[in-house]
């Protein structure tokens, strides 16, 4: 299921009051999917790193109280009051002890003597079995108290994500061009494709590392082959048009024809489009080859979603409305 279908199926089962779990390789955004659905939700998020804890830490530590019998103290993770949701991560990957000590909490909502509130509904999730981060199998019984859902990774998805969280312009547009080095997990590297790994490379770029060490960064975080994929394409992306200099003549800018150059100048225009500049950005989209005029329009409302109210957007769309989905 793509990132956009979890989404849909977390709320599913917390409105039904179930527990997902989410399986997915490292990387794919998993933590990230569940953030955004409490960030939805507007409820706070109290991630639990189960691979951390011992059983100990979750049922907590025993006390005794005037009465001369034993109590436990709640570990103050768990939640007392309010909204949100439990996130237990890296469940799967924690002793079997860990495991065994959510089974009262994942089905009954309670843990001993505690209640989760009213207002808290909990999601779990892990590297899958075939993945060699995982160390510890998942119990049977454990796993039949959860809906369980694969997570995969989704271009479109993702470059939508992208687009609001400020990734830069130059990576999305790379991926777009090599939409198979997305994901490409490879369990015998320290370093791979992820989203997340090309959300680090994003972060490194917008420091400026000297040219001598930027393709040595870029290795260490995505792999050599991809690094050197990026690498050439950027020096693409920086020799392409000005995209000032093309919304200053959006009707005589030379079109380019390598598709390299087609990708990183659509993402490019989209990234610097607004209400302003709205009408010049279709003008230069409509002499686009059709894929590059729909990816530049597309992602320039992703980012701004108002724009979709212009009349040349409108324009645009009722002359393209055989190619939109």
């Amino acid at each position: 299921m793509k990132p956009s279908a979890i989404k849909k199926a977390i709320s599913a089962c917390i409105a039904a009051r179930k527990v997902p779990f989410l399986w997915g390789p490292p990387g794919v955004g998993k933590s990230q999917t569940v953030a955004q659905v409490a960030g939805d939700l507007g409820r706070e998020l109290r991630d639990v790193r189960a691979i951390l804890l011992d059983p100990v830490d979750l049922r907590g530590l025993p006390h005794v109280n005037g009465d001369g019998r034993a109590h436990w103290a709640v570990p103050d993770f768990l939640p007392r009051d309010g909204a949100g949701l439990l996130f237990a991560d890296e469940l799967n990957a924690a002793p079997q002890a860990v495991q065994a000590a959510f089974y009262q909490l994942i089905l009954d909502r309670k843990l001993g003597d505690y209640v989760l509130p009213e207002g808290w509904d909990l999601v779990a999730a892990g590297n899958r079995e075939t993945d060699r981060a995982v160390t510890h199998r998942m119990p049977s019984a454990l796993a039949n108290r959860f809906v369980h859902l694969p997570v995969e990774v989704d271009l479109d998805d993702w470059c939508r994500w992208a687009l609001a969280a400020g990734v830069r312009t130059e990576i999305i547009a790379f991926l777009r061009f090599r939409p198979a080095l997305l994901h490409a997990f490879d369990p015998q590297q320290k370093a791979f494709p992820t989203p997340r790994s090309w959300q680090f490379v994003s972060d490194l770029l917008a420091v400026g590392p000297h040219n001598g060490i930027e393709l040595d960064l870029l290795t260490g975080t995505v792999g050599e082959a991809a690094a050197c994929e990026l690498i050439g394409f950027l020096r693409v992306f920086r020799r392409m048009p000005s995209p000032d200099a093309v919304l200053m003549n959006p009707s005589g800018s030379p079109v380019p024809t390598d598709p390299a150059t087609l990708y990183a100048l659509a993402g490019a225009l989209a990234r610097k489009a607004s209400d302003t500049n709205i009408d010049r950005v279709v003008t230069f989209a409509d002499r686009l080859p059709a894929e590059f005029s729909v990816l530049l329009v597309r992602d320039a409302i992703a980012r701004e979603p108002g724009l979709q109210q212009s009349r040349a957007f409108i324009g645009w769309s009722a002359a393209h409305a055989d190619v939109l989905i």
